[in-house]
């Protein structure tokens, strides 16, 4: 595919990667009203084909263990279920819901049940409809569990669920096109700083433009670390692989399926029409190479299919219909995203990180972010929390609902 030259030499804004997190953050830069200036997203593979926004579950929940994470998920459901207003009621764009299965968190012991709880009430504080169920509670929901090693579950049956965020990203990237934001397929090989050091003042492309800019977003998945370097600087973001198969069931369930995340880690959730997708990953969790999205079988065979069968006996008899292997952008120093700009280099901004659940958060990363970079401070939600500044001084945010 053929790489394209930007149409100016000059923008105030470049962002580095044109998947979920980019084009959120171009799309609120170009909504925000005290923001008139010129934008370009660069993106090294705009089929985005191994991207992690195309390789995910597309499901969000409310059930998280911090209050600020809660809050997040909230605005991403608001964003999606109200998506024609925030788009300017233009009528071209889809009317979204939530496909609302919740997610169904199992604990198999009292550690994690007390963490279910403390979660819970943290949850119900923030307005979610979190509830707490026991396992004969569970059993009279949802009777093709087996429950004999369960001590609590938790499961959030509103705003909880499968979304369409291949329409949000879709709509994203049109209506800032329409907007006057530039995307290009081509890819950030280097970056020039002042001789001071505080900021990048140009990008060079690998088809050999230099492009000066006023600020710049990494926005790189999980090659964010890659883009970092560039400018000189480190960010704690690697890529991990995570796995997933859809199957059907010889006799599908008589209801639907939460997105169960089983105390192995496993998690599997409803798919519709008799479908089911799970996903997992190996007990031996290291970076991989960018590029390697081979499939290891043996995961399937010895771990993920026998911690199925034993959830759900009905499930015992099942077809893979397909299967993937994808990136997690995996922050390795507490899981959560990074975020706003570096400390001393600083017109550089991140967002990055986000372990697994950034498609869900990507609405509320995208509206702090172009707050951030335009008035210099979070004007809707505080996200200050998640700056990067938090690395540097060793501040991490514990997040006890990581999946």
């Amino acid at each position: 595919m053929t790489t394209q030259a930007p149409q100016e030499t000059s923008y105030d804004i470049v962002i580095v990667g044109g998947a979920i997190m980019g084009a959120s953050a171009a799309w609120f830069l170009s909504d925000d009203a005290d923001f008139d200036g010129t934008v370009l997203v660069v993106e090294r593979d705009p089929t985005y084909e191994n991207s992690s926004t195309m390789h995910t579950n597309s499901c969000m929940r409310q059930q998280f263990s911090t209050e600020l994470n809660v809050r997040i998920s909230q605005f991403a459901a608001d964003f999606v279920k109200n998506l024609p207003r925030y788009m300017g009621n233009d009528d071209r764009v889809p009317d979204l819901e939530i496909k609302n299965f919740g997610y169904m968190y199992l604990a198999d012991n009292d550690d994690f049940a007390d963490v279910l709880r403390e979660s819970q009430a943290t949850q119900v504080a923030a307005g979610a409809a979190t509830q707490l169920m026991t396992p004969q509670q569970i059993r009279e929901a949802y009777p093709f569990y087996n429950v004999d090693d369960i001590v609590l579950g938790s499961i959030n049956l509103v705003d909880e669920g499968f979304w369409d965020a291949t329409a949000v990203f879709d709509w994203w990237r049109r209506s800032a096109r329409e907007r006057g934001v530039e995307f290009v397929h081509n890819e950030v090989v280097a970056m020039t700083k002042n001789t001071a050091g505080t900021r990048v003042e140009s990008i060079t492309l690998k088809s050999g433009q230099q492009i000066a800019c006023g600020q710049v977003l990494n926005a790189s998945g999980p090659r964010a670390i890659e883009t970092a370097k560039m400018a000189g600087l480190n960010v704690p973001v690697e890529p991990r692989k995570r796995f997933s198969w859809i199957f059907s069931a010889e006799t599908p369930l008589d209801r639907d399926l939460p997105l169960t995340i089983d105390p192995s880690g496993v998690h599997v959730r409803e798919n519709g029409g008799g479908t089911y997708q799970c996903g997992g990953h190996s007990d031996v969790d290291p970076a991989v190479d960018y590029d390697d999205f081979h499939m290891d079988h043996s995961i399937w065979e010895n771990h993920v299919w026998p911690v199925l069968a034993t959830r759900i006996p009905q499930f015992e008899a099942i077809r893979v219909q397909s299967e993937w292997g994808g990136h997690y952008a995996y922050n390795t120093f507490d899981h959560n995203a990074i975020m706003g700009p570096h400390t001393q280099v600083e017109n550089f901004f991140f967002l990055n990180g986000f372990s697994g659940h950034g498609l869900q958060q990507s609405p509320a990363m995208g509206r702090g972010t172009a707050e951030i970079m335009v008035h210099g401070a979070y004007k809707s939600l505080d996200m200050s929390p998640f700056n990067f500044e938090r690395i540097e001084q060793n501040r991490p945010i514990i997040e006890k609902a990581i999946i």
